[in-house]
């Protein structure tokens, strides 16, 4: 079987490939045109998929012979998993082994907008942090305040314990179902999607993103929040409208955020949410660790391994596909 991947990955899972038989096909140079990937496609019996390449119906229709996706990621919305399903398509992911490194990222990002550290950091290389003033650009303390997260999944749980080891912080979420293990072990409690934009002091992001949520953090729903409320998104900059987001920090309705995910993504090198003292903005590098990408590699791996065996993929975003 001829995989594609269409950037380098870490060896463990390239290995794993080429020992269980796979030949596997990774362009000389990875910074290739949406040309260049189609044509690679061609040659292809599944693809090991890094970055958010689409397969929609149309790359379906052409491409018959792609038979297998293996994601290097947990998210999957670049897939139209109902195509995959009608052409008998199983869609491997890599869950679990990012969640902590992500929900580090969520931890960090909440610090860094609640203490102002990008803009402090930004003074000391500009060499302008002489002038000491006791009321300008201050932080604020986490101790006590109330976390909402919407979608207390593995990586939302990770984040919710996290800020109530560290900051006692008291946890509310919001979810299409209830979390029980979140609720037992870290008393956290289900509220609506209006109650968790009312009550949070920082309201974090951890959900699945849907294309009928895009969108949904915008202007009326900033306008709900808390003024010292922090907004944090490592899910899908989809899920917030930037523009709707600076004109919240600028006006003062909600008091800071910090984004791993953008809305555009790369976003525009002039947007003027960067310019603010009160946001701290990551190039996605939510799984950007050791430890989370070779684990990464290693589940796209078994992915591929296993659909050559004839086996069920292990870690699979339609397993629907194998009923029916």
């Amino acid at each position: 079987m001829k995989v594609f991947i269409n950037k380098r990955i870490p060896e463990i899972g390239i290995t794993m490939m080429e020992d269980a038989g796979l030949e596997v096909i990774i362009p000389e140079n990875t910074n290739i045109s949406q040309e260049e990937w189609l044509n690679y496609c061609k040659d292809a019996n599944a693809i090991l998929n890094v970055g958010q390449n689409k397969f929609d119906a149309d790359f379906f229709e052409k491409f018959s012979n792609i038979k297998a996706i293996a994601l290097y990621s947990v998210g999957f919305d670049h897939v139209d998993i109902k195509e995959a399903n009608k052409r008998n398509i199983p869609v491997g992911n890599t869950p679990d082994v990012l969640s902590r490194a992500t929900s580090d990222v969520a931890f960090l990002l909440m610090q860094s907008v609640a203490r102002r550290a990008s803009f402090y950091f930004q003074k000391v290389k500009d060499n302008n942090w002489g002038n000491f003033d006791p009321l300008s650009e201050l932080g604020q303390e986490l101790y006590g305040k109330t976390l909402g997260v919407f979608g207390l999944g593995r990586i939302g749980f990770e984040m919710a314990e996290k800020c109530k080891k560290a900051f006692e912080m008291n946890i509310i979420y919001h979810n299409r179902n209830r979390n029980e293990e979140a609720e037992n072990e870290l008393d956290a409690k289900y509220v609506s999607f209006d109650e968790l934009v009312e009550q949070s002091d920082v309201l974090s992001i951890h959900a699945n993103f849907k294309p009928e949520q895009s969108n949904l953090f915008d202007g009326p729903v900033f306008k709900k929040m808390k003024k010292n409320a922090i907004f944090i998104n490592t899910a899908r900059g989809g899920f917030h409208n930037q523009k709707d987001l600076y004109e919240a920090l600028v006006s003062g309705e909600i008091w800071g955020a910090g984004l791993d995910v953008t809305n555009p993504e790369p976003m525009e090198e002039n947007d003027p949410i960067l310019k603010l003292s009160n946001v701290c903005v990551l190039p996605h590098i939510g799984s950007a660790t050791v430890e989370a990408r070779n684990g990464m590699a290693r589940l796209a791996a078994e992915n591929l391994i296993a659909f050559s065996k004839g086996e069920k993929m292990p870690h699979i975003a339609n397993p629907e596909v194998y009923e029916v």
